[in-house]
């Protein structure tokens, strides 16, 4: 095995330890304190606790040698491509393909059918999701290749889902804000986010760190905006179906 692979883990490591211990000292207190669990659930979550330090610190580990090269490398070469329209297509499945492999949209989306009682589905949720990323990346493309400034598309973009919160349930509003911060997880955040940088660096007329950055936000953006257009949907058929039971009461009642 290249050893090179393990270069800089200790830091890793490190980092992973400080991020988690103060969780577990805390979990110790209430523990302690108030939760008082049996020693078999005690040694479950400890696993546990194990098991997400290690894949955190090797997940951190194949992230600096792995997924920021090859998307910077990745980026270079889509960048360098004569026909650079074509970059937005690709920029719309990187998008849509990406939440498939974020742990944290799999939390989310696992919690609200669960809450929600099967009313929310995952699979509806998940491609109302990878729709939105899919877009937000697509448009991010166009930023690039264009040079638009990013203001131009957040503040309209903020604008409208302030809008569209009027028209959709108080339901789909929380979860929404909150799947903007889920999409913008480790996958988002590493290996695109450098493949941005790498196409931004070799167009021309464009800045690394002017151009390449700025995605992120929109993708935090997207899909609040599609979660809120679920919303609308999900309300316009209860406002149907709530008129077609009111309908059929009161055709029931002048029957009688």
């Amino acid at each position: 095995m290249n050893i090179k692979v393990f270069y800089g883990f200790g830091h890793v490591i490190v980092d992973v330890a400080v991020a988690l211990v103060p969780l577990l000292v805390l979990f110790l207190i209430f523990q302690f304190f108030f939760l008082k669990l049996p020693a078999q659930k005690l040694k479950d979550i400890f696993v546990g606790f194990l098991l997400a330090f290690l894949g955190l610190a090797l997940f951190l580990q194949g992230v600096h040698i792995g997924f920021m090269p090859v998307g910077e490398l990745m980026g270079e070469k889509l960048g360098a491509i004569d026909h650079i329209w074509i970059l937005v297509p690709i920029g719309f499945v990187l998008g849509f393909v990406a939440i498939y492999a974020e742990p944290a949209v799999s939390v989310l989306i696992h919690q609200v059918e669960k809450e929600s009682g099967g009313y929310i589905p995952q699979k509806v949720l998940l491609y109302t999701l990878s729709i939105g990323v899919g877009i937000s990346i697509a448009l991010s493309m166009v930023r690039i290749i264009l040079g638009i400034p990013i203001w131009y598309f957040i503040v309209p973009g903020y604008i409208l889902a302030l809008v569209v919160v009027k028209y959709s349930s108080k339901t789909f509003t929380a979860i929404a804000f909150d799947s903007g911060g889920v999409a913008t997880g480790p996958m988002t955040a590493t290996f695109i986010l450098a493949l941005f940088v790498g196409i931004a660096s070799v167009t021309e007329g464009r800045d690394p760190l002017l151009d390449g950055f700025g995605m992120v936000a929109l993708v935090a953006l997207a899909p609040i905006l599609s979660v809120l257009t679920l919303g609308v949907i999900y309300k316009r058929k209860e406002d149907k179906q709530r008129d077609r039971d009111q309908v059929r009461a009161e055709t029931h009642h002048y029957d009688r």
